[in-house]
């Protein structure tokens, strides 16, 4: 009996054969249906990020939500075509050389913010400590934001203000920043600087990113791309 005096309400084998089944299929239907929303989320939320902008920075998001990281469990997994297949845990990245630099952050929508001061570890050493093989030409970043991932080619990578960035001015990344990794590349715009960074597969060709999926330009130049220039 419940707690207000009521018979507990009893459901048939038919209703409960039907929520299983709905669970089950919704492994197939989730993926397309995340493909289908996700660019309306976006535009949402690109939406509210030029309404309510913080300290200069508008806060997007692909799916509405943003992931929430542990620093006990989280790592970054650096793999593919890779002579070490390397984990690196949050407390192992914070004990790598660090580098600082001072850039300015351009978003293809028009804004930018001056003078960024960002820490964290120039992405050619984890690339060292993973050993790219030979037949290595890209990188692909994935994000704990799904569907979000983007790439760069191995030159690219390669450029010397290229950063994993694991503090923002003085402080640890916040969620909103991309917590607790991002990727930062000052020469091209903001939507190839992975948020929410957990993984970066060396791959042989360079692979199509979210943003490049729906139209913006494989190679985001600040001002040579995207119909700039």
């Amino acid at each position: 009996m419940a707690a207000d005096g009521s018979e507990p309400r009893r459901y048939g084998r038919r209703v409960f054969l039907g929520v299983v089944a709905g669970g089950l299929t919704s492994f197939a239907w989730a993926p397309a249906a995340s493909r289908i929303l996700s660019p309306l989320t976006s535009a949402a939320s690109q939406l509210v990020g030029n309404v309510f902008p913080v300290g200069g920075w508008r806060i997007y998001t692909i799916s509405g939500s943003m992931p929430v990281f542990d620093p006990k469990t989280w790592s970054l997994t650096v793999d593919g075509l890779v002579e070490r297949k390397i984990e690196v845990t949050y407390e192992e990245l914070r004990g790598l050389p660090a580098a600082h630099q001072v850039s300015t952050f351009h978003c293809v929508t028009g804004w930018t913010v001056h003078n960024v001061r960002w820490r964290g570890v120039r992405l050619e050493h984890i690339l060292e400590l993973a050993g790219p093989l030979r037949s290595a030409r890209a990188l692909r970043f994935v994000s704990s934001e799904r569907p979000y991932e983007d790439s760069l080619t191995i030159e690219q990578a390669l450029l010397p203000d290229v950063m994993l960035a694991l503090d923002l001015d003085g402080s640890p990344l916040s969620r909103p920043h991309g917590a607790p990794l991002r990727l930062v590349i000052p020469e091209m715009y903001g939507y190839k600087s992975v948020k929410w960074l957990e993984r970066i597969e060396v791959v042989a060709e360079q692979p199509t990113g979210y943003w490049e999926n729906l139209g913006y330009d494989q190679n985001a130049w600040v001002g040579r791309s995207n119909g700039y220039g």
